[in-house]
């Protein structure tokens, strides 16, 4: 059960083809989608630190194991979060505990930590399960009917469920997360980060203006958290969720607190990490396995021996194996977040590499995860590479990132999809339209540039 069964294709799933650093960029001047990936050249998949083509800021890639650490742990407080990703994300969430630095950040983090302990994944585990029943509910419909509906959509509508029962104790309710889908959809593909012209021309820490649609993009989103947030608000201390905790953080002279308006951007940052990130690694996830029947049957038989045909409990989940290590091969190829930019304040030096003031530092899980010195076959979907230990580098897989800014949801978001993966493929057959034609893209995350579209029917 181990190894991947011999008449078990190798899968390559879709990727930008890695061209030259000049062919790259009117690569993407030609698509005129603000794709990140299709910028990429190929040789920043070998070099271990270098520039990343031409830029009037000077940007520089990162992908030696430790110096990507040092990047992330900014032990000296010189490379705070870029002041392109903190311009693209103040209108969402603010500077909130996503996007501040230093000082700022070590206080929210010191506010928040007790809230983020409610995320341990037993607690938050009957969340997932309500809502894991609610998109069978969802999926049995469309499999009666034979309709057609978008994988991404799904995706985000059930995360998004989830991350509102965990974080403020109710369930999203469907028009409501269409319209968060649809907003942070005109918001990624809109929001000036992305302006390739911008991202090569502008000089460092010029304020970049947003377009009135991720304004409007960004103002329904904040609507509809402040809706759930004053739900908490008006009710005192009616409530026992994250939501609550962090409403009633306080500093240790107790009286310092957040403000409305940052709870909504903190509460922000939760939902958005645990809903947007987790719908599009499952998306992936879902449209990858589609393809790959024998896997599915494999993945089947597992969770059959595991659970022995019963409920899936909180207690099955660390022993299905290979559906966990689908998810994290999924990660490895499609990391949600796809790029990490750090910018220099002052001059400094990267291992013996000068670095000037205002660069751009740019971690690139998509590009490490990838990386031909650090994997073996690094483009193939292979979620056995995890059980060959002695393939991995150490600090080249950081989907969650790492150092002391690591995703406090790593453990929540391993379970979640754990057990919606092995629920889902359970009792569904997922069939995707023209998978031929589904090519990601990257600009603030690793989505489709076009929403999957697919059926599903009852499992053979």
């Amino acid at each position: 059960m181990n190894a991947i069964s011999p008449i078990a294709p190798r899968y390559t799933p879709p990727r930008p083809k890695p061209l030259a650093a000049l062919v790259s960029l009117l690569r993407v001047l030609l698509q005129g989608d603000g794709d990140l990936l299709s910028l990429v050249p190929a040789y920043a998949y070998r070099i271990e630190i270098g520039p990343l083509g031409w830029s009037r800021r000077s940007t520089i890639i990162v992908n030696r194991p430790d110096l990507v650490r040092h990047v992330l742990s900014d032990p000296d407080d010189i490379l705070p979060k870029s002041d392109l990703m903190v311009n693209a994300l103040e209108p969402l969430i603010g500077d909130s505990i996503f996007v501040s630095s230093g000082a700022i950040w070590r206080r929210q983090r010191r506010l928040i930590d007790p809230a983020l302990s409610m995320m341990r994944v037993n607690r938050a585990f009957p969340a997932m399960e309500a809502g894991a029943a609610a998109c069978e509910e969802d999926l049995a419909r469309h499999a009666a009917d034979g309709t057609e509906f978008s994988l991404d959509l799904l995706m985000s509508h059930l995360t998004a469920d989830i991350i509102c029962r965990t974080v403020f104790s109710t369930g999203l309710e469907t028009r409501a997360a269409h319209d968060v889908f649809d907003a942070f959809t005109v918001f990624e593909r809109s929001v000036a980060q992305v302006e390739i012209r911008r991202l090569i021309m502008d000089r460092a820490w010029t304020k970049i203006p947003q377009k009135p649609e991720v304004l409007e993009a960004c103002r329904l989103i904040r609507g509809h958290l402040a809706e759930l947030l004053d739900t908490h608000l008006d009710a005192g201390r009616g409530f026992d969720d994250i939501a609550s905790a962090v409403i009633a953080a306080r500093e240790e002279d107790g009286r310092s607190a957040f403000t409305r308006e940052e709870l909504i951007d903190q509460l922000g940052v939760l939902f958005l990490a645990g809903h947007e990130t987790s719908a599009s690694a499952l998306t992936w996830v879902f449209f990858l396995l589609a393809q790959q029947p024998l896997l599915v049957a494999r993945m089947r038989r597992e969770i059959e021996e595991v659970t022995g045909g019963g409920e899936i409990g909180f207690e099955h989940l660390k022993r299905m194996v290979l559906t966990r290590n689908i998810f994290r091969e999924t990660l490895r190829l499609y990391p949600p977040i796809t790029f990490l930019p750090r910018v220099a304040n002052e001059a400094t030096k990267l291992g013996d590499y000068p670095i000037r003031k205002g660069a751009l530092i740019m971690v690139a899980p998509w590009v490490l995860h990838r990386h031909q010195r650090y994997w073996k076959d690094p483009h193939r979907f292979d979620p056995d590479r995890f059980l060959r230990e002695e393939e991995f580098t150490p600090g080249a897989y950081i989907p969650f990132g790492i150092g002391p800014r690591i995703c406090a949801g790593a453990a929540f978001a391993t379970v979640e999809a754990t057990l919606l993966i092995a629920r889902l493929f359970r009792r569904f057959d997922f069939v995707t339209k023209d998978p031929h034609k589904v090519r990601p893209a990257a600009r603030l995350t690793t989505r489709p540039v076009e929403q999957v579209m697919c059926r599903v029917r009852a499992a053979a």
